[in-house]
């Protein structure tokens, strides 16, 4: 049922009195049952730093689905900088008509495991119908598209590219393309900054829906730059508005942005996470490699049994590796590969954002690893088609696996990441 534009609830009038009244009265409405800026300890010029996609777009943008039937592709990461679900923000909305959500990998709740498939249900909270993004189907259908108008998109991103929400939002687009929808975009910082560009491109013959593009491992792109590059570059050709944020500049990291984290995934609780996993995740690809999966620390570990740390951290701390130093370390998995075995390795920490690069730091690990350990099959054959995926490449898995150089390997793709930049 359409919402009634012009129709102030009770509430809200009762809400405008009891506030009438207690200026009239003297009370500070600042202090009214939360600490001051100053209590909290809040430096005020953080507080307006950016506004996100969505902060703008109900400030500013709002007119753009007037009489619009709205449907909403979300998870619990689109918040806006107060931490309000996107989902509540549309659906409480007076103008506003949110009439479906659809969810990508582990649903609009995040409640669903990773690579596990999602049906279409109801949401109990808005008793809006959702439709699966991650099923029978990762692209739209006719459908689930017949009641409504524009599709809007607000995820975080994490800025790497086998993260699969910005290849949902690529589906979509080409959906709303196919069926006459419109499309926007609310712009989230990439975490990373705008300016970490690493690793291999793409070759189209390794595309999946861990990498539909040729773009690199580390793109350095908000989720909104990539709607643009998608839809004009790679020919999607919908009828995209992107709502821009508002303060961001390029050289931000999530943390410079003063926004609270919301995980994205499980395995990525933090913001500190992301460029540990943008290290590590094609490393654990291989299955033969713990990188802190299972563990308490995603991502921020690689080792495995039979390992020295001692001559592994050793081995990567004399390559001096920009922004990193590597601990050697012990732990015991709780979960995932290994599980409830001793693993030695190294904790990975970073010591400056601003020159760390995570894919090279990658290679450097997993060429250690072999040369250092030559009794240890870290490359099976079995798993070489899916690392290729991964890595966007199929040449790698076999670099690696011969005991090609490190800086070799690094060498040989930047001639395609200058193109890019």
């Amino acid at each position: 049922m359409k919402k009634h534009k012009n129709f102030i609830p009770i509430s809200y009038l009762l809400i405008l009195l009891l506030t009438l009244s207690m200026i009239t009265c003297g009370v500070s409405i600042k202090g009214f049952g939360k600490k001051t800026d100053e209590q909290a300890g809040v430096v005020p010029e953080q507080l307006d730093r950016i506004k996100l996609g969505v902060d703008v777009f109900v400030e500013k943008y709002r007119d753009l689905v007037e009489d619009k039937k709205v449907g909403l592709i979300t998870n619990p990461s689109g918040v806006n900088r107060d931490m309000i679900p996107t989902v509540e923000i549309l659906n409480d909305d007076f103008m506003v008509f949110l009439a479906a959500l659809y969810g990508p990998e582990h649903g609009i709740r995040g409640n669903i495991e990773a690579g596990a498939s999602i049906e279409s249900y109801t949401d109990e909270k808005t008793q809006l119908p959702v439709y699966s993004l991650y099923g029978a189907t990762r692209k739209p259908t006719r459908e689930m598209l017949a009641n409504v108008d524009v599709l809007i998109f607000d995820i975080q991103d994490i800025g790497v590219r086998p993260y699969t929400y910005m290849y949902t939002m690529a589906y979509a687009m080409e959906a709303a393309k196919e069926f006459g929808k419109e499309f926007i975009v609310f712009d989230r910082p990439n975490p990373l900054s705008g300016t970490a560009v690493d690793g291999i491109v793409l070759e189209p013959e390794h595309k999946s829906f861990i990498g539909l593009y040729p773009i690199p491992y580390v793109h350095g792109m908000t989720i909104g730059e990539l709607a643009w590059l998608f839809n004009v570059e790679f020919g999607i050709s919908a009828d995209l508005k992107v709502i821009p944020m508002e303060g961001w500049t390029r050289d931000m990291t999530f943390e410079d942005t003063g926004l609270k984290w919301v995980p994205t995934s499980p395995h990525i609780p933090h913001a500190e996470t992301v460029p540990y996993y943008a290290t590590t995740g094609l490393a654990g690809e291989l299955g033969t490699i713990s990188v802190g999966v299972g563990y308490t620390m995603p991502f921020m570990l690689t080792g495995s049994p039979d390992i020295d740390p001692y001559r592994l951290a050793d081995n990567l701390n004399n390559r001096d590796l920009p922004g990193v130093m590597f601990r050697p370390s012990y732990w015991t998995q709780f979960y995932g590969i290994f599980p409830n075995k001793q693993l030695g390795g190294v904790q990975i920490h970073i010591t400056d954002i601003s020159t760390y690069m995570p894919f090279e730091t990658c290679i450097n690990i997993m060429e250690a690893l072999n040369t250092n350990f030559p009794n240890i099959d870290f490359f099976p054959d079995h798993k070489a088609a899916g690392f290729a995926r991964a890595a966007g490449t199929g040449t790698l898995y076999a670099k690696l696996r011969a005991g090609v150089p490190a800086d070799v390997i690094i060498g040989s793709y930047q001639e395609e990441l200058n193109k890019f930049k």
